[in-house]
């Protein structure tokens, strides 16, 4: 069921148009008697699902008894970032998903069904997980809270994967993961049907079809008169067409088409974002579909200071690094570390360039020059780019630099999707 559906391109969708809108669903269905929130954590703090988490608090009080973020397989939010983050939220409500150790599985999609969808590429079951807390019985509504936008993994980000990857198991999320980059980045991105998406609806339908789930989505852009983020859409239900029109608009809203290849691609990362190559990475895959053969992508990461969120991801990263997909499947098929943790082989096919153009990272004081270049990376000295690239003078697209340089820059790689047409396979 589709209870709110508002957005366009151009629409502004304020913080008092969001909570009208959560109040008139709320009021809908009626009293409840305990909540369950499942908002992105704090690398999704662009989202906008912080201060909707806030509303929701205002609006079920204390019978919002429960606040799980979706990590995954990120690092537990600090007490600064939940505060900051879940204005208003009591820190008694937040719980910590343990990605490992607190999950259940709740069915398993056929081998024959994953083949199928990823069109023979991958053979294996797949375990739908989710943190135990979503089946305790004295709930009834869990609240979904996420953005949707382009995304390497699976398409489009959010709906079904904040349940099953950001609430989910080692072994789900490790198998969706390489599921998706096996099919292929180029392949995926950008679309809200994927083989990933197959098998996280089939998961959804087959396995946890009485959950008292709502979906409440949001699309986020940068306004162009302003500089601000802005909310363009805003999508609440209970199944795929919430979802859909929140993808369309995304795609419409999120995805930016080059009017030719980029040969010199400047890509800066939020210090309060980006600590990470899991995360920073999104400089490549978000790009690699508008860089030319042989161009050059500068990611300025002045908060870098380490690759994996998880110390075990971490470790593999430093020891196979970002060599492309055909080291990536060899070394998979040869170590049990790489086929214990599918999703760190997925992440380094996500990061590399395939050798068709140079990744050049350029962290602060964080990470040495050895550890970008241990990976495959290319080092570059930060405040030495920062002073041909001065970001806080540059605007978001084509900059002509005063020796005649053109370059395209872009402040946050996690807000959109770009692609030069003759790249993107449709």
């Amino acid at each position: 069921m589709l209870y709110y559906a508002r957005g366009s391109k151009t629409d502004i969708i304020t913080e008092r148009d969001t909570w009208t809108a959560l109040r008139e669903v709320f009021d809908s269905m009626g009293p409840r008697r305990r909540v369950l929130a499942i908002p992105p954590d704090y690398t999704r703090l662009n989202s906008y699902a912080g201060p909707i988490t806030g509303m929701i608090n205002d609006y079920f009080g204390s019978c919002l008894t429960d606040v799980m973020p979706a990590l995954g397989t990120h690092s537990p939010m600090t007490d600064e970032q939940i505060a900051s983050m879940y204005d208003g939220v009591q820190p008694g409500k937040i719980r910590v998903h343990d990605w490992r150790n607190d999950v259940v599985t709740v069915g398993t999609v056929p081998a024959e069904y994953v083949n199928e969808v990823s069109e023979g590429r991958v053979s294996y079951t797949w375990p739908a997980q989710v943190n135990k807390l979503l089946l305790d019985p004295t709930f009834d509504l869990i609240l979904s809270i996420g953005q949707v936008v382009p995304h390497e993994v699976i398409g489009m980000a959010n709906y079904t994967k904040n349940i099953f990857v950001g609430v989910g198991g080692a072994e789900g999320i490790n198998k969706s993961h390489f599921l998706g980059a096996s099919y292929g980045m180029e392949r995926i991105m950008g679309r809200a049907k994927t083989p990933v998406r197959d098998v996280l609806e089939y998961a959804r339908t087959h396995f946890i079809p009485k959950l008292p789930i709502v979906y409440i989505l949001t699309v986020r852009a940068k306004d162009e008169a302003t500089g601000e983020l802005v909310t363009r859409g805003l999508f609440i239900g209970d199944d795929f067409e919430c979802f859909e029109k929140a993808s369309a608009l995304s795609l419409e809203t999120n995805f930016i088409m080059v009017d030719k290849e980029i040969q010199k691609c400047v890509v800066y990362l939020d210090p309060a974002e980006f600590k990470s190559t899991w995360l920073g990475n999104k400089a490549i895959y978000r790009t690699r579909m508008a860089l030319a053969d042989g161009a050059e992508l500068l990611v300025l990461a002045p908060a870098l200071k380490e690759f994996g969120e998880d110390p075990e991801i971490d470790r593999l990263i430093r020891k196979y690094g970002y060599k492309g997909t055909p080291h990536t499947l060899e070394a998979t098929a040869a170590n049990e570390d790489l086929q214990n943790n599918l999703s760190a082989s997925a992440h380094l096919i996500h990061g590399s360039s395939e050798g068709r153009f140079k990744i050049t990272y350029c962290p602060g004081p964080g990470m040495a020059r050895e550890e970008i270049e241990s990976v495959g990376f290319a080092w570059g000295d930060l405040d030495e780019i920062l002073r041909r690239y001065p970001t806080d003078r540059m605007r978001d697209g084509w900059n002509t630099m005063p020796d005649g340089e053109e370059v395209y820059y872009i402040s946050n790689p996690a807000l959109g999707l770009w692609a030069y047409p003759d790249r993107f396979k449709d």
